[in-house]
């Protein structure tokens, strides 16, 4: 029996919730969905097995080759440029749509649709065996680049320019872009969780809190790691001592069934009983896909259970301002209990606090 695509996951769900079709219009759904990688489309699909795909004539032969690839070529392919004109003319009237994407004359224009409850975030919170070779490979890259970079010297070079230098080594190594704005922080700018790299030159004694990530066939990978230029002070080794260990208690509870939220009670509670914890001031992880933050967010709120195939980031920090900060940061695959459980970290660089010239 053939696996389930996609979209046939989709119509489960809405079968499930007593739907009879979704309007899907966010295009990193559209994209998990059917494919399509370009910058307009949407499509219908109904619980009863049909499903439109709609886009304009900028995207005739994209959509299909890539509709084709993604073995969706069964799907029925509109050309028009009137998306939503079109989907509203063949919409049943029990209609689901991500309505926090519409604005009020779009949502009229589809007769008020329902909310669609995040369907498709919920499916794209497990990862199938392509979504884990794509995360595995931009983590891979992200590693090799890293390890590279700070092979070679850095002191007296400016964050910028070396976050560029990153970021080159990435792409050079096959990534096919960059995953975000790369967080290259030196000295007291290590103290602010997201800064932008400027004209600052990295000088000995600085610590250095790098974040960054390759991009492959869409996922993302997203690392951090903090090294210090030159011989370590006792400070710095304190903060960075304790953020490994809470990083260390949060990461062993990634585990299949395991609740979100005890991730989260683990990596606090290690910086509580080390006395950090009133300067960690950021979120603690987020699952990591086709966007680089997305469902599930690790958070003493969340009421639910992380599953096998589930990948997310953990990583909390201790940020002292005007002196300097320290991010310890993993993308982390939630592996199945019958295969060990263990948690599967993609990003397997050291976390060693580095000496580095």
């Amino acid at each position: 029996m053939a696996e389930p695509t996609r979209l046939d996951l989709l119509r489960g769900l809405l079968a499930e919730s007593g739907h009879a079709a979704m309007y899907v219009s966010d295009l990193v759904n559209v994209r998990y969905l059917t494919g399509f990688t370009g910058s307009n489309g949407a499509c219908l699909v109904r619980a009863d097995g049909e499903a439109v795909f709609l886009t304009d004539g900028r995207y005739r032969d994209q959509s299909a080759a890539e509709l084709a690839a993604a073995g969706n070529d069964d799907i029925e392919i509109v050309v028009t440029r009137d998306l939503l004109g079109v989907a509203a003319g063949r919409a049943p009237a029990d209609l689901v749509a991500e309505t926090h994407l519409l604005d009020v004359d779009s949502w009229q224009q589809l007769d008020r649709p329902e909310r669609s409850g995040r369907l498709v975030e919920r499916l794209r919170e497990t990862k199938d065996d392509t979504e884990i070779a794509a995360l595995r490979r931009a983590c891979e890259i992200s590693c090799q680049a890293l390890e590279a970079l700070v092979a070679g010297p850095l002191v007296g070079r400016t964050e910028r320019e070396v976050a560029r230098d990153l970021e080159w080594r990435m792409l050079e190594l096959g990534a096919e872009d960059k995953a975000f704005e790369t967080i290259l922080a030196a000295g007291e700018h290590s103290a602010i969780p997201h800064h932008d790299p400027t004209d600052r030159e990295l000088r000995r004694g600085d610590l250095l809190k790098i974040d960054f990530g390759a991009r492959v066939d869409g996922y993302h990978a997203d690392c951090t790691r903090t090294f210090v230029l030159g011989p370590a002070q006792d400070w710095q080794r304190e903060i960075h001592a304790a953020v490994r260990e809470s990083q260390a208690a949060g990461l062993d509870r990634l585990r299949d069934g395991v609740p979100v939220a005890d991730a989260n009670t683990a990596a606090r509670g290690s910086l509580e009983a080390s006395g950090w914890l009133d300067a960690f001031t950021t979120g603690l992880g987020h699952g990591v896909g086709l966007q680089i933050h997305e469902d599930p967010f690790i958070a003493s709120s969340h009421t639910g259970r992380l599953a096998s195939r589930t990948v997310l980031t953990m990583e909390p920090g201790i940020y002292l301002p005007g002196r300097g900060g320290v991010r310890i940061e993993d993308t982390v695959l939630v592996t199945d209990p019958d295969h060990g459980g263990e948690p599967d970290v993609l990003t397997d660089t050291t976390k060693e606090l580095l000496e580095i010239d």
